[in-house]
């Protein structure tokens, strides 16, 4: 592990829980990223993307949850799976 790294994580042990789980999401969702994708396909998908949530929501084909109950649930979910 290079100094650099070390240093980053230690700082990280200074992050609530919750944000914590929130940069190791980030984390993992740089590194899925592929390389190769142009950013306006990426921009045009986003939009898609969203577009087609609204979508869902108008049409009432999803339950919409509060964020603190979001992370609640996540975090019970992952503190399940650590045991």
């Amino acid at each position: 592990m290079t100094p650099k790294l070390t240093e980053y994580i230690e700082a990280g042990y200074s992050l609530t829980p919750d944000e914590r789980l929130e940069a190791a999401r980030m984390l993992r969702l740089s590194v899925d990223q592929d390389a190769d994708t142009d950013p306006a396909e990426v921009e045009v998908a986003w939009r898609d993307e969203v577009g087609s949530r609204i979508n869902d929501i108008l049409a009432g084909n999803v339950e919409l949850v509060d964020a603190d109950e979001t992370y609640r649930l996540l975090s019970a979910e992952l503190a399940s799976k650590r045991r």
